[in-house]
């Protein structure tokens, strides 16, 4: 079946997971992962028009960079990383992980396995300093306000799931005002309606949302489905999908290193 969302349109995948198990694992508050390689990765994209996309570090990660590094590699150079860095990460591998395609941290408030939120504000303004990445958070919405006055003062953010909750959604909106960047994704995750998020947050933002499968949506209610693309075709005005499908993710994830001098 053919969804209106690939016709011919290109799509940036902003946030998948690769679970290989040549590489260390750590388990989170009782799970475990099932392997979920490149290969398995590329099969299930099969058929859709998925041209690049963010490799996330999971909770299950922690710090492991081997993996990320491998599965940029193979999968080339339109995908990049989204990893998980302690603060006392020296400059010279930040540096590293860049030249191997990473663009961005990622402090995964929900599950744990990345730097803590003290570390916040100090992290996210040295990688960018440092490199030009972002900061990205798994986080349900409805804890922002505690974090929001931080969040606003940081140079790019990206907010995982659409924030997750309903009930989030207004302190999500917030940060979108301030620039903030959404991802729709993992619909087997969310407590809240997609179609009515995704118009509220393209109305107040154009640029502000980008898409995403979440493969192999380790401990959703269910796995990411072709069709949750066609939801979000669906909800956006036809003039807007080129941009919420490939514009708005490409521009945030494949920007040139910047000239860093010391």
């Amino acid at each position: 079946m053919t969804y209106p969302s690939h016709q011919g349109r290109r799509i940036f995948d902003a946030h998948l997971h690769i679970i290989d198990p040549a590489y260390p694992l750590v388990e989170n508050n009782g799970y475990m992962p099932e392997p979920f390689t490149t290969t398995d990765y590329q099969r299930h994209i099969e058929g859709l028009q998925i041209a690049g996309g963010a490799v996330v570090s999971g909770s299950f990660q922690a710090f492991d960079q081997g993996y990320l590094k491998a599965a940029l590699k193979e999968l080339g150079p339109t995908y990049v990383g989204v990893t998980q860095i302690p603060a006392s990460t020296s400059d010279e591998d930040i540096h590293s992980l860049h030249e191997a395609g990473v663009r961005a941290v990622r402090f995964n408030v929900r599950r744990g396995g990345s730097a803590t939120l003290d570390d916040l504000e100090l992290l996210a303004r040295r990688v960018h300093d440092i490199a030009g990445w972002h900061t990205e958070l798994y986080i349900d919405a409805r804890d922002l306000p505690d974090l929001e006055e931080r969040l606003i003062k940081l140079p790019a953010i990206s907010i995982d799931h659409l924030g997750m909750h309903e009930d989030g959604l207004p302190h999500l909106l917030r940060l979108v005002e301030h620039g903030a960047k959404v991802k729709a994704t993992g619909f087997g995750r969310i407590e809240l309606d997609p179609i009515q998020a995704i118009r509220i947050i393209t109305d107040l933002n154009p640029e502000a949302l980008m898409v995403g499968t979440d493969l192999p949506s380790t401990r959703a209610r269910r796995p990411f489905e072709n069709q949750d693309f066609a939801i979000i075709a669906d909800a956006l005005d036809p003039q807007l999908a080129e941009a919420v499908f490939w514009d708005n993710a490409a521009a945030f994830y494949l920007k040139s290193k910047p000239q860093v001098t010391n």
